[in-house]
């Protein structure tokens, strides 16, 4: 079996419990295949972990354990599936939520498989040829666990030349289209084949209901970046006044509308606009408008024909250009999933855009990953998302 060798910082954080091994990380070139079982040492030849190799955005290798002659076959990966369904024995048993991850890569033992549970059918993401490898392993292993399952989809998110199906359905009964899905009650329409993405974020599940609870009743609420429309729903079943949907993508309205109509609300009593949320922006300004709630959830990275936008670069800017649509004592609530920012940068660029236009402010809830999307330790990349609820006090 070959030896990858890691250089000083990594091994470090390997000791740490950091499963994931990256191309710097590496003393010397790996020589090894995809899906390649591996022994991790440092430079001075101590033995760190067993990894499988698997070249995906995030690294090159992930440690699957530290017991120097455990193998990642079908008993192991049952082992990990296993002790991951019992974590969400709550989530299964919760008669208002049955969409939510039943295993999450890493932080789950094993990284670069996701598993997720969409009202008794499971969807499983692949992210990258070396875990790939370990497929029927993995699916049988889980139907061995959990016969129930009505029936599986998987989606590729590694590059293939076109040799695989983006998105298929693999095994059991297809789901219908839409599939609707509850979440804290709240019906959403869900398409389990139509692409990478399913119509709903699971990872949003506390922030929808701290909207739905808390930031909704009697308020104007403006959701920004809106894709289907999930805050804007939960917005409106929460008591907002009004809601307004903003998305530059054409199928943004077809699909927000049909979220509200599953849960039997008139999307014509709700604004939804299909435009690029900076030329809303400015309309909004021009308008003179003025809103309760703010949602702020843009992509880590999008191009359209006027602009490119980064969170990395751009975030607090955008803060400082809605902050004057947010009426006094109004609340953003203001989220990213990049990776590349770290909590104390997300921070620092909400304190410099709201600065940058003297809005004072506080914090009312900082929020992360829910439990079902549990990260690995000593890898920030695994834990990447981050919410601030904030109370614009001027």
């Amino acid at each position: 079996m070959e030896t990858i060798v890691v250089r000083r910082l990594a091994a470090g954080n390997i000791k740490k419990g950091s499963p994931l091994i990256q191309e710097l990380d590496l003393a010397r070139p790996i020589r090894g295949n995809q899906g390649e079982q591996v022994i991790v040492s440092d430079e001075r030849g101590n033995f760190l972990g067993k990894a499988y190799l698997g070249q995906q955005h995030k690294g090159v290798a992930w440690i699957y354990s530290k017991d120097p002659n455990q193998v990642l076959d079908k008993d192991f990966i049952t082992e990990l599936l296993s002790k991951a369904i019992q974590s969400r024995q709550g989530l299964f048993a919760n008669p208002d939520t049955n969409a939510f991850r039943i295993f999450n890569g890493e932080g789950d033992g094993l990284g670069g498989v996701t598993i997720d549970w969409y009202a008794g059918y499971a969807v499983f993401s692949w992210y990258s040829q070396g875990i790939y490898l370990y497929r029927d392993d993995v699916i049988e292993a889980f139907y061995d666990l959990h016969p129930e399952t009505l029936g599986i989809y998987e989606k590729v998110r590694f590059e293939t030349d076109g040799a695989l199906e983006e998105s298929q359905h693999v095994w059991g009964q297809e789901a219908p289209e839409p599939l609707l899905i509850k979440e804290n009650g709240v019906t959403f329409a869900s398409y389990l084949n139509q692409g990478l993405m399913t119509g709903i974020f699971l990872d949003q599940r506390e922030v929808r209901r701290l909207l739905l609870e808390d930031y909704s009743a009697g308020k104007t609420v403006l959701n920004t970046f809106s894709y289907t429309g999930a805050f804007s729903v939960v917005a409106a079943l929460g008591g907002a006044t009004q809601t307004t949907s903003v998305d530059v993508a054409n199928r943004s309205k077809e699909k927000t509308q049909e979220q509200f109509m599953v849960n039997h609300l008139d999307p014509e009593s709700q604004l939804i606009y299909v435009m690029d949320v900076f030329d809303y922006i400015r309309y909004a300004k021009r308008k003179q408008l003025s809103f309760d709630t703010i949602v702020l959830d843009p992509p880590s990275f999008a191009r359209t024909k006027k602009r490119t936008f980064s969170v990395a670069k751009n975030y607090g800017e955008l803060i400082a250009d809605l902050a004057s649509l947010i009426s006094y004592k109004g609340v953003l609530i203001a989220s990213t999933n990049a990776a590349n920012v770290s909590d104390k940068q997300f921070d620092q660029m909400i304190q410099e855009g709201l600065s940058s236009v003297s809005r004072s402010y506080s914090y009312e809830h900082s929020l992360g990953l829910p439990k079902d999307f549990p990260s690995a330790p000593a890898t920030p990349v695994s834990d990447y998302l981050k919410v601030r609820v904030i109370r614009l006090d001027q």
